[in-house]
């Protein structure tokens, strides 16, 4: 999948065999999977706990800019949800 077929229109969800969640021990979002585990920084948790395949990438976005007051994120939204369905952490759904 390329940048071109993931859009602000994209509605992202995590793949089934990942499961987020708040990992204390880690002070982070984690996604955990049957061979181990993913420790995310804080912007990846922060994108992945809105990837519910009902929010497009330009909700996430723009919850995402009123949450943290900030403005111009869809490029680094679009660029992390390519990169995590390459990595096959997220799936489009249609």
């Amino acid at each position: 999948m390329t940048d071109r077929s993931i859009s602000a229109a994209s509605r992202p969800v995590i793949e089934r065999r990942f499961r987020l969640q708040w990992e204390a021990a880690q002070n982070a979002h984690v996604l955990l999977y049957p061979e181990g585990m993913i420790k995310l920084n804080g912007s990846a948790g922060e994108i992945l706990k809105r990837c519910d395949g009902a929010a497009t990438i330009a909700d996430i976005t723009s919850d995402l800019e009123r949450a943290f007051a900030a403005t111009n994120l869809s490029g680094d939204v679009i660029r992390f949800v390519t990169m995590a369905v390459e990595k096959k952490w997220l799936r489009i759904v249609p």
